[in-house]
């Protein structure tokens, strides 16, 4: 893509004028992190060019599976004393790492503490309201954001007659009716289903996935996702398989092939398949908001936040933290987040990397590729779509993905699979409660 030939990572800058200097001592910072593929080369280039800047610090990635598999490794090595700095967590499990107090270093706290320049201003509020206290505090530093889009087929629409891009429920359902009679083995697909189906959903449609604003005000939250709007909606997908309207395929990007390979003509997941479906599609693709029922609201609320953060250990020596702060530093640069936003399509964390990537021309160049920007900020978020914080979530979401597979396998009925997830995750809760209180 031409944009990015014009990027230039302050790195190569920095290292071109710092000569060549060897350091006598270099202090290495362990960065734990689920990137793999094309993104874990990404995350690569982003260490070298920061330890190019500097010589007292080198930051040394490693990759240690998926989000579940990094999180769970961080906790157990932090248990034998042999933790990283820093660890990238998804954000379902901004909870558990709330509730390991002694574990954690706040990254707000933390770069007060090692006097490296920070202002919470200059991140995007839709970004970080997700990882901050009561207080307002930040927790963890955003680093790969997202929020789930409609991606859609430009040339299955067209060939199947539907002149507007849907933008509500009973829109897709058309649609999606036009694309199977025009051949297609599918109307519309969708990943991460308890994120797009059931979280998200619910903040775009400004209802409560849980009390106690979502677990935000204490761990004394319970479910409330088996209402009558979600069942409904629930119910409608199952109806949508009869004809293929709809289709499952897996739970996390399993189905990004129904979608890349022409087989489907609308995909609903997350803004971040940006790089995967631009490389993989051989037709011409855009992206645009989640669609909504027009009976429910008159216009959608906003979408919540998806993608990980990065969250710093305690343990380390008070000179390791100045490096991981400097570091901090780096990444948010707008640069670095202009670079990776429009190779990723994660979204930029701070308000001068999206002014940056606007200057450069790249949402001219690639139209749609602000929507997520625009649906996480279309308006100020309610206690409803401010995003969830529920403890044992990773686990809550297994057991909402197993139910709702009942439902598409039609082993139980919408209603019984919702009650039924609401029920299982309800213990859960109430077992997070009792181990870290209010």
């Amino acid at each position: 893509m031409a944009i990015f030939k014009k990027l230039v990572l302050p790195a190569a800058l920095a290292a071109f004028m710092s000569g060549t200097g060897v350091a006598s001592a270099v202090t290495e910072i362990q960065w734990w992190h689920a990137m793999g593929g094309t993104n874990g080369e990404r995350v690569n280039k982003i260490a070298e060019d920061f330890n190019a800047t500097q010589s007292d610090f080198k930051v040394v990635p490693t990759f240690k599976g998926n989000y579940t598999e990094t999180m769970t490794a961080a906790i157990a090595a932090f248990r034998a004393k042999k933790q990283p700095h820093i660890v990238q967590v998804f954000e379902v499990g901004t909870a558990t790492m709330m509730a390991a107090k002694g574990a954690i270093y706040p990254v707000e706290q933390m770069m007060k503490d090692t006097g490296e320049p920070f202002d919470k201003s200059d991140y995007l509020p839709a970004v970080i309201s997700y990882y901050q206290t009561s207080e307002g505090e930040l927790l963890s530093m955003p680093f790969n954001s997202s929020t789930p889009v409609m991606w859609y087929n430009k040339d299955a629409l067209d060939k199947a007659g539907v002149s507007k891009v849907p933008e509500t429920w009973p829109e897709v359902k058309e649609a999606s009716e036009k694309l199977v009679a025009a051949g297609y083995k599918c109307g519309f697909s969708f990943g991460w289903q308890s994120w797009v189906m059931v979280e998200n959903f619910s903040a775009w449609h400004n209802i409560p996935m849980g009390t106690e604003e979502n677990g935000f005000k204490s761990t004394k939250t319970t479910f409330e996702f088996n209402n009558d709007i979600v069942k409904t909606h629930i119910k409608n997908l199952q109806d949508w398989e009869t004809g293929n309207l709809f289709v499952y395929g897996g739970r996390r990007g399993d189905s990004l092939p129904m979608f890349t390979n022409g087989e489907c003509g609308m995909w609903m997941n997350s803004s971040a398949y940006y790089g995967s479906i631009k490389s993989q599609a051989k037709f011409n693709f855009g992206q645009t908001m989640l669609p909504y029922y027009p009976n429910v609201i008159d216009k959608p609320q906003n979408s919540i936040i998806g993608g990980a953060t990065l969250w710093v250990l305690r343990g380390k020596a008070d000179d390791d933290y100045n490096g991981v702060a400097k570091f901090m530093t780096y990444l948010s640069s707008p640069e670095v987040q202009a670079w990776w936003h429009q190779e990723t399509g994660y979204v930029p964390i701070t308000t001068a990397a999206y002014e940056l990537s606007k200057k450069q021309g790249f949402y001219e160049e690639n139209p749609g590729t602000d929507i997520a920007i625009k649906q996480l900020s279309l308006n100020t978020p309610t206690p409803n779509s401010r995003g969830i914080r529920f403890g044992n979530f990773v686990q809550i979401r297994d057991i909402i993905n197993e139910e709702m597979e009942a439902i598409w396998n039609k082993s139980k009925t919408p209603e019984q699979g919702m009650d039924d997830a609401v029920k299982r995750g309800d213990a859960l809760l109430r077992k997070f409660e009792e181990a870290n209180g209010s």
